[in-house]
Order: structure tokens, then sequence, then C-alpha cells
């Protein structure tokens, strides 16, 4: 018997964080996004609704949504527990698109694994969620899962060895979750793990005596020009001096994301039509760039940095409309957040060599400030969490839970745009 739709659509529809956490692959490029839905807590002892009643009510929404709004080219995998399981709602979801992961607490019963052949029957592929050993949870639903994601957190050194080492020839692929540091990572890596997830590779791996490279440097430069006010002449001097900055900057002005239909042909051609406040974003999400100079959306820091800085920019507009300057600085804010992480180094190292106002300075160093309330929101919307803390931050701002999520819909779409016309210039 299939849950009724009453059960799990009694939340308010406009009240739950729609969060999403990166899924990396083996070249430590961005494959998946797991999809989290949390309630929002109306009041401050108020206890989080159950999961899967805000799983299946997003999952009831589903169309209105659009999946690729939402993780654009990648999978989407989807935390089910045995309501959401049995529901309806669960065939909202588009097949080929959407991993389904059975959370821990499902019991295998034989109801459980008819509907899990059911819909597998029907084209969906499943995951087993917070794998620690081999309990008899594992032992019956194995064989119907494709993916099996092992919690970090909850294992020891020695056990997670034994346990990869038991499934290295099982035909399911091996996901290592909770992935907070480059050593876990490399281990996992040795262990023949496929896919990883956990922040990793935005923890600012702090190197003594590191060197910024030479594209960098070249970037950090007109960043500095920029914030200095030197003239037109100094600043397209600069850009025409690196053949390779030239073309991947006309490369990203030519995208969709930089907004009305335009062809700019030449370096003098952006400054003019851009602005110093564009042409400084685009140097912001050039820094982010692979090695070659080519802007791709699969590196995982990218779309973080990226996301981050729509984010905060949708934020400003919408709580002071008129102020284009505080947008833009919004946007600085969210980009240069993670700077630490991609040139690792200290924060306010790097801050001393781009000119920036006190008030970015208070956000990234303090999370101070306007700005820093901000980007205390956009962090909280990466955590697995979304609770209390993130709506005391949207409080601080004065914002409502709905406008955060329509926010931070547009801000994935802008992204995606971002990416996909990159691509094709």
């Amino acid at each position: 018997m299939h849950a009724d739709a009453t059960a799990v659509t009694s939340m308010p529809s406009d009240e739950f964080f729609l969060a999403r956490q990166p899924i990396l692959g083996r070249d430590q490029r961005l494959v998946a996004f797991e999809l989290l839905f949390r309630a929002a807590p109306e009041h401050e002892d108020a206890q989080l609704t159950d999961y899967a009643a805000a799983t299946a009510t997003v999952i009831a929404h589903a169309s209105q949504l659009g999946m690729e709004q939402v993780v654009g080219d990648q999978l989407a995998f989807v935390n089910v527990d045995e309501v959401v399981l049995k529901s309806d709602f669960v065939r909202f979801l588009p097949p080929d698109r959407v991993i389904l992961e059975i959370l821990e607490t499902v019991e295998p019963n034989a109801e459980v694994l008819a509907r899990v052949r059911e819909l597998k029957e029907l084209g969906f592929k499943f995951a087993l969620d917070d794998v620690i050993g081999h309990s008899e949870q594992v032992s019956k639903l194995i064989d119907l899962v494709d993916v099996i994601k092992v919690d970090l957190k909850g294992i020891s050194r020695e056990e997670l060895t034994c346990l990869a080492n038991s499934l290295r020839d099982a035909p399911q692929k091996l996901l290592a979750e909770k992935v907070e540091t480059v050593e876990e990572f490399r281990l996992c890596l040795e262990l023949g793990f496929e896919y990883f997830q956990g922040y990793y590779f935005a923890r600012p791996a702090i190197l003594s005596g590191k060197k910024i490279s030479p594209s960098e440097l070249v970037v950090l430069r007109l960043l500095e020009l920029i914030g200095s006010n030197a003239d037109s002449a100094a600043i397209e001097a600069a850009v025409k001096r690196d053949a390779l900055l030239s073309l991947n900057l006309l490369r990203l002005v030519n995208s969709r994301a930089a907004g009305p239909d335009r062809h700019i042909e030449s370096v003098s051609q952006a400054l003019h039509q851009l602005g110093r406040s564009q042409l400084q974003r685009w140097l912001q999400i050039l820094l982010y760039s692979a090695p070659d100079g080519r802007v791709e959306l699969n590196s995982p820091l990218l779309q973080m940095a990226t996301t981050r800085g729509r984010l905060l920019e949708l934020m400003s507009q919408t709580l002071r409309p008129d102020d284009v300057a505080g947008a833009e600085t919004a946007f600085t804010v969210g980009i240069m957040s993670l700077m630490d992480a991609l040139l690792s180094l200290p924060m306010d190292r790097i801050l001393n060599r781009v000119d920036v106002s006190q008030e970015v300075r208070a956000a990234l160093l303090d999370r101070s400030g306007d700005y820093g309330a901000m980007l205390s929101v956009a962090e909280e919307l990466e955590g697995k969490q979304c609770g209390r803390a993130l709506k005391r931050a949207i409080d601080r701002l004065g914002l409502s839970v709905k406008q955060i999520r329509e926010i931070e819909l547009a801000a994935f779409d802008w992204v995606r745009g971002l990416g996909a016309d990159s691509r094709q210039h």
C-alpha cells in the first residue's frame, strides 16, 4: 500500500530549504549532487519536520523546480526512507537523472525489497547510505543497489580498509562520504573508491612558502589595477600582455551569463562595453579556471565560488534593489570567499595583494556586516543540516525562507548557463 498523499504533504510547501552537496569522481571533477531538503524551523526551539515529509513535498513539486535547473548536467542523489520509497511521489523524479539513496533507517523487509525491485524495473538506480560494515540491511539490499556510500566518520581506518577490500570485487561503486581532508581522499582513492563527497576540496591547505602561479599573478595584478582606479590604457595593456588571458576573457564575456546577447571581439571592446565592474567579475571567475585558462563548470571549486558570488549578488539586489555597487561588492565577497582554498594561502595574505574595501575584508575575515551575514547564509546552505543556524543567518538579513530558495535556484541556473556557454565558445 503506497503512502497517502496527505501524510507526506502536510508541511507548508514554502517552508523548506534546498541544499546540494557536490559528489566528485576520481579525477576531481563534478559528477553528481546530493540534494538535501530540510524543513525550516519556525522558531528557535522548533523540531525539524520529518525528513521524509520534506523530501516527499519537494518531490511532489519536482515538475515545478525542474531537475535540470537544480543540478544541470549532473546526476542527483535523493534520500528516501520507507515512506518516500513506497509513495507514488517518487515517480515524479526522472529515473535517468536520479539515484535514490536508501537511508540506513530503512528496514529491508519483504515489502521494501519488492518495492525496490519494482522501481528498478522502471529504470531507477539505488545507493545504500551510511554503510559502516556488513549489517543485515547491507546483505539484504546489496544486490539491488548500484552505489554503496561509506560514512568515513562512523568507521576507523582499519575497518575502512577491511570493508573496502571486502567490496573491491563487488559490482557496486564505492562512494566515500564526509571526506573532509585531502589525506582521507587519497586513502579512499588507494582503496578503490569511485566517488567522493565532502568539502575536502574547499578546505584551504595552507602551504608555507607557497608561490602564486604566473597566470594567477596576472589576474591578481589586474584586479589590483581595477581596485586602484588605474587608467584604461594600463588595464588594457596588462590584459593584452597575456594571450591566454585575453582569449579566455573574451570567451567568458561572450557567454549568455554575461547578460544581453552581444558579441565582443576585442579586449578594448570588452573593456569599453563591459565596464570595470563586469571586467572585475570575469577576472575573479578566471582565477578559478583550469591551468590552460579554460573555465570548466565541473570544477567543484569554481562551481561553489560562482554560486556563492551569484547568491550574494541576488541577496543584495533583493534587499537593496537600487544599490548596484552594493550588489557588485556582494558578488566579490562570495567569489573571493574560497580564494584561500584556491591559492593555498591565508585569506589575510591574499587580501593584502588585492585592494578591497573594509566591508569586504570584514566579511571575508570575520563574517561581519551585511556581506558577512550573506556569506554565512551561503555557507550554511552548503551544509547538511540547513537548520537553526541558517534560519538565524536569514533572520539577520530580514529575508524569508521562500526568498532564499528562489534566489538559490536562480543562482544555480545562472552558474549552469555560465558553464554551458563557456563550453560552446
